[in-house]
């Protein structure tokens, strides 16, 4: 099997996706350059850069899939699309239900999200928890290559919107971007096996809502998206050597949500830790615990969340950001350990 980067790993599909169909469009702010390959590969008609207006083109872009294509709209990082509200939350979100499912908005809104190497809280935001709240959106948040790639291209299949979050401690551009580590005055901890790894000889859709086990544990579930996976599996690593055996499950997609695998998981360890980037007041965390809850289940639970605004001091990004220390700290405590 080859290995890939992370973001290669998303593109690759997504070529696989416009030579098998001509409706798929990339459109973005600077996404000719930023995506130089496939402007090589497929040109100006299909690989449009547009202006510095989100709102312009997530609502053209809406309009654009309404009408029969398959537009990926590059938003490039998350935190600016409070500007394409509108557009997706009273627009994109509804119109296949107010439609009857006559009108569909097969669109997929990739876009940059993630904090921990040092620029605060207007561009180091997640969000996918406010965008999950919101009926008629899909939210997919690929931790590793193979599944950046898979679920890629069940995003572009899916006939209503995706929004499709990229962490920026995974991907390889935005690592170069960032200096990889290598600015004098901001270090950031880069998950290898997020990075870089293998995918397959031939892409396939990764069904949208099943999650996967990452590993198998007796004690207590280590649920988690993104970044947070691989710092779940260092805490995991460090939780047996205290002899504690954590389940790692990753969601891969909030909506879809895959319910019943995190059940089959709580039923069997008796104990629930949420590890989420996202803020904790009213986000991904409590409302899984709820849902386990209705569902007649009986368990100890925790949460290691994004705890307030994301200040510019990396020391103390570290201590409202999730971490290794922090995920172990408070599986400790849900155990009474």
């Amino acid at each position: 099997m080859p290995k890939l980067g992370f973001a290669q790993a998303i593109e690759s599909a997504i070529v696989k996706a416009m030579e098998e169909d001509e409706n798929i469009i990339i459109l973005g702010e600077d996404v000719h350059g930023l995506r130089p390959n496939l402007f090589a590969r497929f040109g100006k008609k299909r690989i449009m850069p547009t202006p510095i207006s989100e709102s312009a083109f997530v609502g053209a872009a809406v309009t654009a899939a309404m009408a029969g294509l398959r537009p990926i709209v590059e938003i490039m990082i998350v935190d600016f699309i409070g500007v394409t509200m509108d557009a997706i939350l009273n627009h994109a979100a509804k119109i296949h239900y107010f439609s009857g499912n006559k009108w569909n908005v097969p669109l997929v809104i990739r876009t940059a999200c993630g904090g921990g190497y040092g620029d605060a809280g207007q561009h180091e935001q997640s969000l996918w928890g406010w965008l999950a709240h919101i009926p008629g959106l899909n939210i997919v948040i690929p931790s590793n290559p193979a599944d950046a790639g898979g679920l890629m291209l069940s995003s572009i299949y899916e006939n209503n919107p995706v929004i499709y979050f990229e962490h920026k401690l995974l991907s390889d551009y935005w690592l170069d971007f960032m200096g990889r580590g290598g600015r004098t005055t901001v270090s950031f901890d880069v998950p290898q096996d997020g990075l870089e790894g293998e995918v397959p000889d031939k892409w396939e859709p990764i069904p949208l809502g099943k999650l996967n086990k990452i590993r198998e544990g007796k004690d207590i579930t280590l649920v988690s998206v993104g970044v947070g996976v691989h710092r779940s599996i260092e805490a995991a690593k460090i939780l047996v050597e205290k002899g504690i055996s954590a389940e790692i499950l990753d969601l891969r997609c909030l909506v879809p949500l895959d319910l019943e695998g995190l059940k089959k998981s709580v039923e069997k360890t008796k104990a629930l830790l949420v590890v989420d980037e996202d803020y904790k007041g009213f986000g991904l965390s409590g409302e899984l615990s709820a849902l386990l809850l209705e569902k007649g289940l009986s368990f100890k639970f925790g949460r290691v969340c994004t705890e307030s605004t994301i200040p510019y001091s990396r020391k103390s990004e570290d201590d409202v950001l999730p971490n290794t220390q922090r995920i172990i700290d408070e599986a400790l405590k849900i155990l009474n350990k």
